[in-house]
């Protein structure tokens, strides 16, 4: 009988090819050169009668056939990978679990809270590689071939699976010499009057609102023209320690800088306000047990923590 599938090292080239970037890159990784790996994706090419991937001198992109081959290939993959997990764990095998896992987090997640979570990935599953990408922009999971991702605010409506971690209270800060100097600081319009650190929203290129309590009334507002910090959200609270004016931010981003006297908490009247933090990937998506595990550790740490103050669910953020 004919081997139905004797071209999936031709699949695998090409998903390595897309996943380094370039013929050049993937040929490193895989031991090999780019010239046999072009004739690889020719071959793919030929058998689907369709071009998969656009090819010039200096870039490549994939084409609307091709992304769509990825995407269906890599499942498929991941499945097979899946399947192999799960007969290593119930033969026993379950502290030896290797793999590979992407995960995308934002900035605030990825210096503050993620890496006690990843000490305890490494320490249960000391085989498994973890690629991490920090960045306050929303990767595209299947496109970017992501496993997971933790996601900042309110989650738009979509068939990603959402696991809750927690709801980070929003507070404002600045340091003592800016305190000492800036006047009235006991009211809403005494805040309309200082000189404020904005984040810009990568998706927007917009300043995103502040949440606070207003006179018991939520209130999302944007803070006058000041300093503004694109990219890395962690920005506005170095900048705010440095007494260039007053930030808000989740109150687990400042805690050291708080601890540490190098920032105090301003205007308490007009926090109180939340901000979610979701765990998100694609239910469709075969999942290997690598990823479920990361998963586990995940949700499982989240749980420990603390929720928000009786009577104060999260807010909507901006």
């Amino acid at each position: 009988m004919a081997r139905r599938f004797d071209h999936l090292a031709d699949v695998e080239a090409l998903l390595c090819v897309v996943e380094h970037g370039s013929l050049t890159n993937a040929a490193v990784v895989l031991a090999t050169t780019p010239s046999v790996l072009s004739r690889a994706i020719a071959r793919l090419e030929a058998r689907l009668g369709t071009q998969l991937l656009r090819r010039t001198t200096r870039s490549q992109s994939l084409t609307d056939a091709g992304r769509l081959y990825v995407d269906e290939t890599r499942r498929a993959f991941g499945l097979v990978e899946q399947a192999e997990r799960t007969i290593a764990c119930c033969a026993g095998q379950e502290e030896s679990l290797v793999g590979r896992v992407r995960l995308s987090v934002p900035t605030s997640y990825g210096h503050h809270r993620l890496p006690p979570l990843l000490a305890a990935f490494a320490r249960r599953h000391p085989h498994v590689q973890v690629e991490l990408n920090i960045t306050n922009r929303n990767v595209d999971l299947a496109a970017e071939g992501y496993d997971m991702a933790i996601r900042s605010g309110p989650l738009p409506d979509s068939s990603m699976v959402a696991r809750p971690l927690e709801a980070g209270a929003m507070i404002l800060v600045a340091a003592p010499d800016y305190v000492r100097t800036a006047g009235p600081l006991a009211t809403f319009g005494d805040l309309q009057r200082q000189r404020c650190i904005g984040f810009v929203r990568p998706s927007t290129g917009r300043v995103i609102p502040w949440l606070l309590r207003v006179d018991g009334r939520d209130v999302d507002w944007v803070p006058p023209p000041g300093i503004t910090v694109s990219d890395d959200v962690v920005g506005v609270v170095t900048l705010a320690a440095q007494g260039l004016g007053i930030a808000i931010c989740a109150d687990f981003m400042a805690a050291a800088d708080i601890a540490a006297g190098r920032l105090v908490q301003v205007l308490p009247a007009l926090c109180g306000r939340m901000r979610a933090f979701s765990l998100v990937y694609a239910p469709h998506r075969g999942l290997s047990l690598a990823a479920r595990a990361l998963i586990d550790v995940l949700v499982e740490h989240a749980s420990e923590r603390p929720g928000p103050a009786a009577g104060r669910p999260p807010a909507s953020p901006a």
